[in-house]
């Protein structure tokens, strides 16, 4: 892979505005996307030569230094970065005293695939800390991956808090719970001294301050960023040197990708191919990454529309320089009519 610098000039489209400060956890008066239609088309979706439908959000990229590269929409509003704040989750776990590496540490930040691999070391992982799939708060759910969920189904298999794509990161929380003593029958409480601990590994490396709490798919507490928050946070820890909490993880996510996401998702791709990038993905069409000298990038589609997700990190990682084969794998969205492929999914930037 080679990569080259693009201008450092800042470059801002389509700015769509914010909607202020929010009220606090729960409240459903926070921040939330901005509704205005200016907003930018980040993706476009083409079907027999026509554009049937748009894709509108927000991007950001940043430059080694943490410049401003390019703006799209209004990056400074606060999103829910969803998934994309479990490396900071992990982080914190870290930080509160309990010993994870490797795959074990990768699957502490991961939305899982829910592929065999990753349910057995789940249930390593809770034996080793005496906990049982029961201690888990997470809701029963299916694996993430649609391959797998088919097969899960047609093995006999029902929902389970174990097969939920969260279930590595609850098991960190678990234990680290149980060997400070803290109580884990509230662990997910914006209040628990872990969660505490969350929010504070979340601001320091965001660069700014929580805009909002929610809860999470999961039931964990759900931080509210900017996107050019989340860039640099993740900057932050491709930077992060190899011994803190936050270089640690990013170490083990990025040797150990398959665990972190799948053997079929872009995150795994893209960690595997271009050497030292740090990339997750977050539900509602949120995604982030790091390369290895803090290049980095934070879009939202604002309609949740995942099919987006692929073309426009492709399309972001080409601005910021990155040249891999990989990219043409990740940016790939077809759509079919009657089974033959006639149209795709497409950047609009």
């Amino acid at each position: 892979m080679t990569s080259t610098t693009p201008s450092s000039t800042s470059t801002a489209v389509g700015t769509s505005g914010g909607t202020g400060p929010g009220t606090g956890p729960g409240t459903g008066t926070g921040p939330g996307i901005p509704r205005d239609v200016s907003a930018p088309v980040l993706a476009e979706v083409v079907r027999s030569g026509f554009v049937e439908g748009r894709h509108r959000g927000a991007l950001v990229l940043l430059a080694a230094d943490g410049t401003v590269e390019l703006e799209l929409g209004d990056p400074g509003a606060p999103v829910f970065p969803r998934s994309s704040n479990k490396p900071m989750q992990a982080a914190a776990v870290l930080r509160a005293g309990l010993e994870l590496s490797g795959e074990r540490l990768a699957l502490a930040a991961a939305s899982h695939s829910g592929e065999g691999f990753h349910l057995d070391l789940v249930r390593t992982m809770l034996a080793e800390y005496g906990l049982t799939p029961d201690d888990l708060q997470t809701p029963p759910d299916l694996p993430l991956d649609p391959v797998e969920a088919e097969s899960y189904l047609a093995a006999g298999g029902v929902r389970e808090r174990i097969t939920m794509n969260c279930s590595g990161k609850h098991t960190a929380m678990l234990a680290v719970c149980a060997l400070n003593g803290w109580p884990t029958e509230n662990y997910l409480d914006p209040a628990h001294p872990l969660q505490r601990l969350v929010l504070t590994v979340i601001e320091e490396a965001a660069g700014e301050h929580v805009a909002t709490v929610g809860t999470d798919g999961c039931g964990a507490p759900l931080m509210a960023l900017s996107l050019t928050g989340l860039a640099r946070a993740f900057r932050h820890f491709v930077l992060a040197a190899p011994t803190t909490a936050e270089g640690r993880v990013a170490a083990a996510m990025r040797a150990h990708p398959e665990y972190v996401a799948g053997t079929r998702r872009s995150d795994t791709w893209l960690m595997r191919e271009v050497p030292g990038t740090l990339s997750k993905m977050g539900a509602e069409a949120v995604q982030a990454v790091a390369l290895a000298d803090g290049r980095a990038l934070a879009f939202k589609i604002d309609d949740g529309g995942a099919r987006a997700l692929g073309p426009v990190l492709a399309r972001a990682l080409q601005l910021l320089g990155v040249e891999a084969e990989v990219l043409g794998r990740i940016g790939r969205a077809p759509l079919l009519g009657g089974g033959a492929e006639v149209g795709a999914v497409r950047a609009a930037f």
